[in-house]
């Protein structure tokens, strides 16, 4: 698919990778739809679009609420006149070990509920529930389309990530299933796996903790947002490419 042709939703688009993504896409012309629960980040980021020549449309969206999903794919559809892309992008991070030890009191901790239902409903739930809204909007209108997941390389495994590998490693192996569910539709499925990416979700790292990982990255630095881009754009534009995970992440070694 050309960019020029995309007409896309970008969910977590108020800031990070989602922005970025959205304004590459409007540079290079196309019509984006992008969601968030930022929507001060959103106004922000139809600003910074406002003289590109793709045309950025924005609105709240909370993915973790199914009307909210329901309600803003109807609306980018409409906004745009049509809708063939959807990249997958809103989530969060609750980190903490799924058991541990207090090491001043020796107290046994355990990840909370509250923690684990966040992140999957976010970034498992709320990626599905986007995923079935926009694939069914195309499926009605005789659309063929590409849907970008983003996982990520936690998906392999990662301490103190279980809520967030979880999620991640099943959008992965539902990006394989809907491969094969929506080949029917002409809808491909792909999905990019970044590794430590410059993000305000990572910029807020402990110093020694940034050091470490960016001494196992081959490559000697942490990603960018450009580097993800590049991912996305490649897994739009080759339609050829479907069901498959791209790592992206300099070669990291956990």
């Amino acid at each position: 698919m050309k960019l020029t042709d995309v007409k896309a939703i970008v969910t977590g688009a108020a800031q990070g990778m989602g922005a970025h993504f959205a304004l590459r896409l409007a540079q290079a012309g196309a019509q984006v739809a992008a969601g968030d629960v930022k929507e001060e980040g959103l106004a922000e980021l139809k600003a910074r679009a406002a003289d590109l020549p793709g045309t950025l449309h924005t609105h709240h969206l909370d993915v973790a609420d199914e009307g909210s999903c329901a309600g803003f794919v109807a609306w980018a559809a409409e906004s745009m006149g049509g809708l063939n892309s959807l990249i997958n992008n809103a989530g969060i991070l609750r980190d903490g070990l799924l058991v541990k030890k207090d090491r001043t009191t020796g107290e046994i901790i355990t990840l909370s509920k509250e923690q684990w239902d966040a992140v999957v409903a976010v970034n498992l739930t709320g990626a599905v529930l986007m995923v079935r809204e926009t694939v069914a909007t195309m499926a009605r209108a005789g659309t063929p389309g590409v849907v970008v997941n983003m996982s990520s390389i936690s998906r392999h495994g990662n301490r103190g990530q279980s809520n967030y590998t979880a999620a991640k490693a099943a959008l992965a192996a539902d990006t394989v299933t809907w491969s094969r569910e929506f080949s029917r539709f002409g809808v491909r499925v792909g999905a990019v796996a970044p590794g430590m990416i410059e993000t305000p979700m990572t910029i807020g790292m402990n110093q020694r903790a940034r050091d470490a990982l960016v001494a196992a990255i081959p490559v000697g630095r942490i990603g960018v947002p450009e580097d993800i881009w590049l991912a996305v754009k490649f897994v739009i534009e080759c339609d050829y490419f479907n069901g498959r995970t791209i790592d992206v992440d300099g070669g990291l070694s956990f």
